[in-house]
């Protein structure tokens, strides 16, 4: 049973009590103490005056003023917080088209989305960058990753998408390259209903060969009908706390009968579809608003699902030569199809009593991916032989957001109350995989050489299963009181609290059996461990979970945090905002013994840590339109949960298997920027930047190979890194009514946006430094080159828009072009170069057109994606020499959707 901590339970009940003590305090709607910060350029016409939009922004700490954002992409914001900010409203994110939030965050600059929608900031991993839900944490349903994958979010739940880069003593201490925080909507303007679908095509998967398997009857909608829920007679082995293999505790015909109560055929034949289906999606979103006596309350609400499909003809290699020279140790061709169901809902209520506002957001989003892969390759510890490899998996991830937030103005004093509770899970039930050789020998030598066979031996073919389950819990609370001192002169303190527990759990198997008959070991998967397999040859089941580290953990982490902030004028024309947060964490991971050995080969992990974490941003406004920014600031970066305990996951997007380190150690980072900013009119700006990061203890993937040559990625601490950089964006808009007399040209504008940052980072290691492996001190240069760049960064990230909108009516086509330069993945194994991706060139066509049908509104969206139809590539190179550990080809893919509003 989960037991609710008690003192979140006192923050969301403090919360629940003060808020209608607050807002029955305020019976009327006095006129603000302070105009809401705006600093725009007239606007140059009615039409554009017209299209001003508000954007909801909800953040710690950020009752201090009413944030408006004005235009379409709400230079505004960025012009008048005290930070550097990049800010997306509900239509910068249709402007990109882009169904999910982490496609419209690629946009931004110095931000690049790095596989499964985790963005990452100035080339930063996504342990370095932080993700809110109105300004309260967000957790995980990822084993592999610290925050929410965000492609996840669908668009339309979204109101506003904010990049915060440089730190403020506001937020959490864990702040690397940057916070990115979602606002949901709140309060719609206007009573409405929209119901949208769309179908999609990809040019390496739709209508192309692929491979799939039954599963259950419903596993279209990405729930599972029960068929893969643990069996009985598992369940109550599980239970037992014993390991599950023949002795004492369980009898061969105990492990029969287990078997026998497998769901098998469902989940282990893999079939043959040479028409992959098309991707298809199809939602509803309502809302209204209800005036009341003082106010209004706002209700929204949406559901929606998608269903798509990919499949990758992937080239999979491992090498054990430092300069990679000779044949491959292991090389695999695998055909890996993927159909990803993602199921949401959102149901929010907003209330606004003058200046109070109060915001209850609840949020569902269920991630579902059944893979199917089929692969045929070498391994050179067996010359000769072909080898087939064949698995099945079905990954549930979920994530139940529940979150209430008031804010409260009284003249001069501002209220911020948050409290959520939020869950996450993820479970992998019927991992399978198969292996079959084939000897090619002669028929003299073995009458099946020219045939793959599998005599669950592990000789010449192998079975296995395994079943896994995560569960996470956060609670999360905070309380911020801004008070204006005098004009121009506010000071705001807060306090935070955080409270997460995980458990997971991995239970794997092997099939094994010894002298089955030459015909059963030429048997497809399902009929080889059929129920007459299983009785008549005696195949036996154990249990291998000891042998993958630690079959489970418990894990936790607690943080509490306190500062205290000043924004001021200093003089004319020159403002500052500094703080310091102090915030204490405690961090735990501990083995679970599951069989009662008395202890773990695996060493617990308990870090705990406080810190002091100043903040200072000076801007100085040079002239009315342009300004300069000075930001320094000390933050940390802690280990994510899967990074610090050594259990085996299997990640499906890069069809590799990754193992926790526990003596990871927290990083330290100091950061720096310097940025000029050139608003020379409505909606326009350049902008260019120059940042500096030092970082202590970085955590870094590295790869080793295992005895059978599988690659597995587990993380080390590095002793030192510098990052440093620039970056420059330009955004300007052209008038095209002067083109032409047509009435075509009239309220047409030209849209160009471009970014480009440069980072160059390196890991810094010397004589004498050494990293710890599972309680081992080693020598830090068996993992590091000195003068390497760190994982996920990219020297060069370019971003480019061109395209054509109306300003009066909802009509743009837009061209989006991507660059990120290689970066690596990984260390590589054994002084190995490093493994890099390639990102390369991406060009992108959203075309967005508003129809009007019987009084009715439909917008129409075509998109055509990856139109230069680059290759995805993971590689290792040295000289000519080169190793894929993941190649393959990414399809282009066109989409049409439409939504209808009444």
């Amino acid at each position: 049973m989960t037991k609710r901590p008690i003192f979140a339970s006192l923050l969301l009940l403090s919360s629940a009590l003060v808020a209608p003590a607050v807002l029955a305090q305020d019976t009327g709607a006095p006129a603000p103490d302070a105009p809401p910060v705006t600093t725009e350029a007239p606007a140059t016409d009615d039409a554009a005056a017209q299209d001003d939009e508000q954007g909801d922004v909800s953040i710690p700490g950020g009752a201090d003023q009413e944030i408006v954002v004005t235009g379409r992409f709400t230079p505004n914001i960025v012009r008048a917080t005290p930070e550097v900010v990049s800010v997306l409203s509900s239509a910068d994110i249709a402007r990109t088209g882009e169904g999910d939030i982490s496609g419209s965050l690629q946009r931004v600059t110095g931000l690049s989305v790095v596989g499964g929608g985790f963005v990452y900031v100035r080339g930063l991993g996504d342990r370095y960058s932080l993700a809110l839900l109105n300004g309260s944490p967000l957790p995980s349903p990822e084993p592999l990753k610290r925050v929410v994958p965000l492609d996840i979010f669908p668009s339309n739940v979204i109101d506003s998408t904010l990049v915060q880069k440089s730190y403020s003593a506001n937020f959490p201490g864990e702040f690397g390259g940057g916070v990115i925080n979602l606002t949901t909507k709140a309060i719609p303007r206007e009573p409405f209903i929209t119901f949208s679908g769309g179908i999609g095509w990809d040019s390496e998967t739709t209508n192309q060969l692929g491979y799939t398997y039954y599963g259950s009857d419903t596993d279209g909608t990405g729930f599972d009908d029960g068929s893969r829920d643990v069996p009985s007679l598992l369940k109550a082995a599980f239970a037992s706390g014993k390991p599950i293999l023949e002795g004492a505790d369980f009898s061969q015909e105990d492990l029969e009968f287990i078997q026998m109560e497998l769901v098998n055929s469902d989940t282990t034949l893999l079939q043959q579809n040479d028409h992959i289906p098309v991707n298809w999606s199809a939602g509803i979103t309502g809302g209204t608003t209800i005036p009341l006596a003082n106010g209004e309350l706002g209700i929204i609400a949406t559901a929606g699902i998608s269903n798509k499909w990919r499949t990758r003809d992937t080239l999979q290699q491992t090498s054990l030569n430092q300069d990679l020279s000779g044949d491959p140790q292991t090389s695999y061709n695998r055909v890996i199809t993927d159909n990803r169901i993602v199921v949401n809902a959102l149901l929010g209520f907003g209330l606004e009593i003058g200046e109070h506002k109060l915001r209850w957001t609840n949020l569902f989003i269920r991630d579902t991916l059944k893979q199917a892969r089929l692969g045929l390759g070498t391994d050179a510890n067996q010359v000769g032989r072909d080898i087939m490899k064949q698995d099945t998996a079905w990954y549930e991830r979920q994530l139940i957001n529940t979150q209430f937030v008031g804010e409260f103005h009284f003249d001069q004093l501002k209220v911020d109350l948050r409290g959520a509770y939020a869950n996450s899970q993820r479970e992998a039930p019927y991992e399978r995989g198969f292996t079959y050789v084939r000897t090619n020998l002669p028929t003299a030598q073995d009458p099946t050489g020219n045939k793959f066979v599998n005599d669950l031996g592990g000789n010449r073919g192998d079975a296995t299963i395994a079943f896994s389950d995560l569960n996470e819990d956060l609670w999360s609370g905070g309380v911020d009181l801004s008070y204006e001192l005098a004009p121009q002169i506010t000071a705001t303190v807060g306090y935070a609290y955080t409270d997460t527990s995980r458990t997971a759990v991995r239970r794997a198997f092997q099939f094994r059996a010894s002298g089955l008959p030459v015909p059963v070991t030429q048997l497809r998967p399902d009929y080889l461990l059929s129920d007459a397999s299983i009785q008549l040859y005696d195949i036996t089941l154990v249990e291998t979970s000891a042998q993958d580290g630690t079959a489970a953990f418990d894990a936790g982490l607690t943080t509490h945090a306190g500062y205290a902030q000043l924004q001021a004028e200093i003089v004319s024309g020159m403002n500052v905002n500094v703080g310091v947060r102090y915030e204490d964490g405690k961090q735990t991971v501990v083995p679970i013994d599951l069989f009662g050995t008395g202890g773990s080969a695996i060493a617990a992990t308990n870090i705990k840590n406080d810190y002091w974490l100043p903040a200072v941003t000076l801007t100085w406004e040079v002239a009315p339109d342009m300004q300069l920014r000075l930001n320094a600031a000390n933050t940390i970066a802690r280990p994510q949960f899967r990074e610090l305990i050594a259990q085996i996951y299997q990640d499906p997007e890069s069809n590799r298997q990754f193992r926790g380190n526990p003596s990871l150690a927290d990083s330290e980072l100091w950061n720096s920027e310097l940025r000029y900013e050139w608003y020379f009119a409505k909606d326009q700006r350049f902008t260019a930047a120059g940042f500096f990061k030092k970082i202590e203890n970085p955590i870094e993937a590295y790869t080793s190979l295992s005895t059978d040559s599988i690659a597995n990625t587990s993380f080390a601490n590095a002793p030192k890194a510098l990052l440093y950089g620039g970056e420059v964006e330009v955004q300007k808009y052209f008038a095209l009514d002067k083109l032409s007399d047509s009435a075509f040209w009239a309220s047409r504008r030209l849209v160009l946006i471009g970014n480009y940052t440069y980072t160059k980072s390196e890991i810094q290691v010397g004589a004498g430094d050494t990293t710890v492996i599972n309680g081992v001190v080693q020598d830090a240069s068996n993992f590091f080159f000195d003068g390497s760049p760190l994982t996920g960064q990219s020297d060069h990230l370019v971003n480019v828009q061109i395209g054509l909108e109306d300003q009066d009516n909802l009509s743009q086509q837009t061209l989006l072009l991507t660059y990120a330069s290689p970066r690596v993945t990984s260390r590589g194994p054994s002084g190995q170069p490093d493994i890099r991706e390639k990102p390369g060139i991406s060009l992108d066509f959203v075309a967005r057109q508003g129809i009007s049908l019987l009084d009715k509104e439909i917008e129409l969206k075509f998109e055509a994606r990856n139109l230069t139809g680059r290759n995805y590539e993971e590689v290792q190179q040295a000289g000519d020499n080169r190793i894929f550990l993941n190649r393959y080809k990414l399809g282009r893919t066109f989409s049409l959707s439409a939504s209808l509003k009444f």
